[in-house]
Parts: C-alpha cells; sequence; structure tokens
C-alpha cells in the first residue's frame, strides 16, 4: 500500500495518461532577438565612412588637378600618397614645393579631414555606449563561452537564493552549468561568487526558446535544465521547451500553485517543486513519523550540520496559521488533510489568541513580522510548536537565535531537493523508499549512520564498479567474493571499518536500499555511500589498487612489487 506522505513529493498530474502521439523533431532554435555586432557597426558607421571617404576623394582629385611650380600636376598615385600621410595626421612633409594655391586646398583638405575623423571617431565610441550594441556583444561572448564548455552541464533558468545555492553545490560537486536570468545584476554575481570554474551567464528571457538554445540546450553534452525562476510562467516555458526539443533530458522545475504544477506535469517534467506544499510534507512528517522525518531531513541538510535533538510530544491538536499568499492556502490545506484543527489569522491584525493551541505558523511576507510573532507565542506558551517562514537567507543567523522548532525557508527547500536528484540521483530513489517505510525501519538505518559515522550529516559518493571507476575491484568481482563490508574496510587494518554506510546497491536497474553487508558486489554494480570525507577519500585505494583489494577482502598482505609478488608466491610465509 502506497504511503500517503508520498503525494507530497512525487504528486502525479491528475490528467488521463495515455499514449503520447509521435511527434517530429524540430532542431533547437539558436536565434534570438538581438542584432549581430557587426551588422550594428556597419549600419552606424556608413554615414560617417562615406563622409569620410568622400573628403579624401575630394581632397585627392583637387591635389590632382591644381598644377604645380612648372606647371606639372602630380599624378593620382601621388596626390592619394599625399593626402594619406596627411590626412593620418603622420605629416612627412611636401613631395615637392607646392605652389601657394596647392598649399591652400592641402589646409582645406586638412581641416576637412580632422571634421571627417571626428565625425566618425565620435560616432564610434558612441555605439560603444549603445545599449542594443552591448547587448550583442555580450550575447556573441556567452555563444562562445558555452560553446567551449567540453563537459557535460545543465541549464540553470534563475540566478536568485535558490539558483545561486544549486549553482554554488553543482560547482563544488565539479558540475558544469549555464545561467540564465532576467536580472542583469542578478547575472553579474556570478562573477564575484566564487566559483571554481567559469559559468557562461546572460540576462535574458529564459522563456524563450531561442536563449535556451543559445544556452545550449542543443549540444549534445547538456545533461537537462532546472527552472528555478520566480516566475510560473516562465518556469513551465522552460519545462514546455525541454519536452517538445529534447524530451531525451530531464527537466526540474519550481512552482507555486497546484494548477502550474499540473500543467508542468503534462510536459513530462521529471521533478516539480513546490515549496509550500513540501513544506506541509515534511511537517506532517515531523509531526506523524518523527524518526523518519529526523533521518529524511538530516541526510538532505548540507554536509556537517548536527542532528537536531527530536521533540517528543505530540502535535495532534489546534494550530494557528498566520500567514499569507500561496504558503497559507498550501499549509492550512495539508493539515487539513491530516486531520488537524485549523485556525487561520491574519498576520497583520495583531498577536493571535494562542490559547490551548498545540502549534503556530508564523508565515506572512516579511521576516521581521514573523520573527516578533515567534517570539510571542513562544512567551505566551513555551512549550506550543512554532513554525517560522523565512524569506530572505541573509536573516537567518536571527532564526538561528530564535531556535525555533521548524523553519520553512522555500529557497534552502528546493535547492536541497534539486541537488538531491541532480548530484546523486541515486539518493533521492533512497529518500523515496524511506518516506515509504515505518518508523522502526527509520531507526535501524539513523542507528546505523550515526553509530558509524557520527551525528554530523554525511557527505554522499556513488562508488561504480566497472573497468573506468574501479577496474582493481571489477577484476577480483569477477572471480572471487566481495562484500560490502570489505569495500568499507580501512585499507590500513582492515579490522577496523571506515566511517561509512552503504545506502543503496544499484544491480540491474533494481535498487536495494539499506542492504546488508554480507551483500556481494558483482560487475557493474552502483553502490551510494554516505559517510565522513576522510572515509570516503580512504576507500578509493580498493577501488584501484588489486593488493588493497585482495587485503581488504582476505586479510593477505601482497607486495606491491611485480618482483615481491613473484617472490612471495614462490617462498610462501
Amino acid at each position: 500500500m502506497t504511503n500517503p506522505l508520498l503525494l507530497f513529493f512525487a504528486r502525479p498530474s491528475t490528467r488521463q495518461q495515455g499514449v503520447r502521439r509521435p511527434r517530429e523533431r524540430v532542431r533547437v532554435p539558436t536565434e534570438v532577438p538581438s542584432t549581430d555586432a557587426i551588422f550594428l557597426v556597419l549600419r552606424r558607421m556608413r554615414t560617417p565612412l562615406v563622409v569620410l571617404v568622400g573628403i579624401f576623394s575630394l581632397s585627392v582629385l583637387g591635389l590632382s588637378v591644381i598644377p604645380g611650380r612648372d606647371g606639372q600636376r602630380m599624378s593620382p598615385f601621388d596626390a592619394f600618397y599625399f593626402i594619406s600621410y596627411t590626412a593620418t595626421t603622420i605629416g612627412f612633409g611636401e613631395i615637392v614645393p607646392f605652389t601657394s594655391v596647392q598649399r591652400l586646398w592641402v589646409t582645406f583638405s586638412i581641416y576637412s579631414t580632422v571634421v571627417g575623423w571626428a565625425y566618425a571617431i565620435g560616432t564610434l565610441l558612441a555605439l560603444f555606449q549603445d545599449a542594443a550594441f552591448r547587448e550583442a556583444v555580450a550575447t556573441q561572448r556567452f555563444r562562445r563561452r558555452v560553446l567551449r564548455i567540453k563537459e557535460p552541464f545543465f541549464i540553470v533558468a534563475g540566478y536568485g537564493q535558490s539558483g545561486r545555492a544549486v549553482c554554488a553545490e553543482l560547482d563544488e560537486a565539479g558540475r558544469r552549468m549555464v545561467v540564465i536570468d532576467s536580472a542583469k545584476d542578478r547575472v553579474d554575481k556570478l562573477s564575484s561568487d566564487q566559483l571554481t570554474a567559469d559559468v557562461p551567464g546572460i540576462d535574458a528571457d529564459a522563456s524563450l526558446p531561442g536563449v535556451l538554445g543559445l544556452a545550449g540546450l542543443g549540444l549534445p553534452n547538456c545533461e537537462g535544465a532546472i527552472a528555478l525562476t520566480d516566475d510560473d510562467t516562465v518556469n513551465l516555458a522552460v519545462v514546455m521547451a525541454v519536452d517538445l526539443l529534447r524530451p531525451e533530458l530531464p527537466v526540474l522545475a519550481r512552482c507555486h500553485s497546484r494548477h502550474m504544477e499540473e500543467r508542468m506535469h503534462d510536459f513530462s517534467a521529471a521533478a516539480v517543486i513546490n515549496p509550500s506544499d513540501r513544506f506541509g510534507g515534511y511537517l506532517l512528517l515531523a509531526m506523524q513519523r518523527p524518526t523518519t522525518f529526523h533521518l529524511v531531513s538530516w541526510l538532505m541538510s548540507s554536509a556537517g550540520m548536527p542532528l537536531q535533538a527530536r521533540r517528543e510530544d505530540k502535535h495532534d491538536g489546534r494550530w494557528v496559521v498566520a500567514a499569507e499568499g500561496h504558503f497559507r492556502e498550501e499549509i492550512c490545506h495539508d493539515l487539513s488533510r491530516a486531520g488537524q484543527e485549523v485556525e487561520w489569522v491574519d498576520p497583520h491584525e495583531g498577536y493571535p489568541d494562542l490559547t490551548g493551541a498545540t502549534g503556530f505558523i508564523a508565515g506572512s511576507d516579511s521576516d521581521t513580522l514573523n520573527l516578533a510573532m515567534a517570539e510571542h507565542a513562544r512567551l505566551v506558551d513555551p512549550e506550543i510548536f512554532v513554525v517560522v517562514r523565512q524569506h530572505s537567507v541573509e536573516r537567518r543567523a536571527l532564526v538561528r537565535a530564535l531556535d525555533v522548532d521548524s523553519v520553512y525557508t522555500p529557497s534552502d527547500l528546493v535547492a536541497s531537493e534539486v541537488l538531491a536528484r541532480v548530484v546523486t540521483p541515486t539518493f533521492w530513489t533512497f529518500v523515496e523508499h524511506a518516506l515509504g517505510q515505518d518508523e522502526e525501519w527509520a531507526q535501524v538505518a539513523l542507528d546505523r549512520l550515526t553509530g558509524r559515522c557520527g551525528r554530523k550529516a554525511p557527505e554522499r559518493d556513488l562508488v561504480s564498479v566497472d573497468r573506468h571507476n574501479a577496474p582493481a575491484l571489477t577484476r577480483w568481482v569477477r572471480h572471487h567474493d566481495f562484500t560490502l563490508r570489505d569495500l568499507v574496510r580501512d585499507p590500513e587494518d582492515r579490522e577496523r571499518l571506515l566511517p561509512v554506510v552503504p545506502l543503496v546497491v544499484l544491480r540491474d536497474g533494481v535498487a536495494h536500499h539499506l542492504p546488508d553487508d554480507d551483500m556481494l558486489l558483482e560487475p557493474g554494480d552502483q553502490v551510494l555511500v554516505a559517510g565522513r570525507a576522510g572515509g570516503l577519500a580512504a576507500m578509493t585505494p580498493a577501488l584501484l589498487q588489486e593488493t588493497v583489494v585482495e587485503y581488504v577482502a582476505t586479510g593477505r598482505e601482497v607486495p606491491a612489487t611485480l618482483i615481491g609478488r613473484l617472490v612471495s608466491r614462490r617462498h610462501p610465509a
């Protein structure tokens, strides 16, 4: 039987599903509503160049027809040569002594060409300051930077709080990305953010297919798209473009309403994250299954975050919700579905009556007002369960100092789920599996993780048993037994286990969650492990070095050199 809480994390589309009719493949466009920089230069400089060429030609013609001292006229080539170095202000002097008429004409030519040059240079400088020209140059520079990316990359539409958090974590994981945002000041932050790789960014409308094509949607090394803008319509347009133009690529999107979520699911979005609805699911999880909530939220938090102490009191009863907007609608709907008594109050009409209330949610559009309401709730009833909605991460220190029971930060919630799905997709299957298990299973998983890795959130890594990523281990498991316990043995002392726990073994498309340590590995397996950074790094020798593989599997210490191995085989201990 499907756990009802899974509906909060993987709500299916209500549209009648059927077989899609085949679509004609359409080339991904790369044309955007911008003008080519070369065309702009030629168009703007056309009149100044015509004026300059006209002055130059008239000066050459006049000098070639005016007779000199001996009655001889200068040849057109000599006149062209003289006007060339005179008009460009080089000034070598007269080729032959000039008459007064010739000198008068040359004086006229000098002032005329100076005026012509001033007109041309002024027009060119004005062109460099023109917004259309600068946009065209930036677009062409962006196109070249995208084409220089040879590694797989994601297109991230939206560089707000969620987008910046996702890009920072992707960069830390060694993944490449291309950023699109309609606000230039946000794109400019790419140069100031401490990112390891060069991240191309452009301020443009991500809803246009041409902009997505310019960002590399049609390139073979594009891995997918992540739509995190504040506009649901733009996010829907990104989902539509990816599904229609590159249906084989996954797209993850953020939205704020159920209706828009349904529309995105109709276009086969890999994941649609409604943060208000997601938080309602997590809140119900904390109320009804606290152990599962602690396990899932702890694993999805940033590495190194401590495991919070769990409140044992019950949260069933009357909930007072002082919220507004989509968040009010979603949280009241979710609490009502869970059978809770919900009372909504306007957050701008003073402090609500919390007499006999089990929980209080401060969810207005103002962080300052939310903190004030939360502090008042704690003064009225120190035991009440307090939830605070936080808009800006800049006030995170104040929220942490207030020490409320639960904090809803939309950008953090969206970023954590996107990263869980993108960086280690196998990990999200573990999360979904954990949501479907009982509290006893969650407690076993939590005890195993904390017992071996401590109470700080572990890091995650995916071990692929293949010739490319683990050549030594792959050769060994083809002919010998090798268990998961052997995989996490310390290469220096096999009797000691590393602070690492296998979470999932993916074999032939089937996921084995929280496998037993005695499970045998096979070629082609993928193992999702969680643990401390030092423990994950210490696993590497067992993947690459045959001597280490044999030691952790059998306990035999094999010499590292070929001669040593030959001697040890001839004269065994």
